[in-house]
């Protein structure tokens, strides 16, 4: 990530909707924990505190997250709007083709690792981890 990369996500704002779901429980998922909590990996994560997907699935990610003891600083926050026409408006959604959301993108070291997008089956954290343990 470049300078100025890190100087934007640093001014951005964060997403309400991952503030941690004090219910999700990280003893029932403790594989997924150990997985979220690998070294080098870093989540991006597109969202709207007006969405209701995002409220649904966001909390619980944000918990595990927590959980994984994964620090501020490799999770990036980036809110989304709405326009008119249905696309969505925002940082990095352009250059990371986001259209739905919340959609998740992992990194590791600075590429790709796994990309969780809303209408995946599985939870957020269930699904990345599945991805990353391959």
């Amino acid at each position: 990530m470049s300078d100025a990369d890190a100087a934007a996500d640093d001014a951005t704002e964060r997403l309400e909707t991952m503030r941690p779901n004090p219910a999700w429980s990280a003893d029932a998922y403790e594989d997924v924990v150990e997985a979220l909590s690998a070294d080098g990996l870093v989540f991006h994560v597109w969202g709207g505190d007006w969405c209701g997907d995002c409220r649904r699935q966001l909390p619980d990610f944000g918990a595990a997250l927590d959980a994984a003891g994964v620090p501020d600083d490799r999770i990036h926050h980036y809110p989304v709007e709405k326009e008119a026409d249905g696309s969505k408006a925002g940082p990095r959604v352009d250059a990371y083709g986001i259209e739905r959301i919340p959609t998740v993108v992992v990194e590791r070291d600075g590429e790709a690792a796994g990309r969780f997008v809303e209408e995946e089956r599985a939870p957020i954290a269930v699904y990345l981890a599945g991805l990353l343990g391959e």
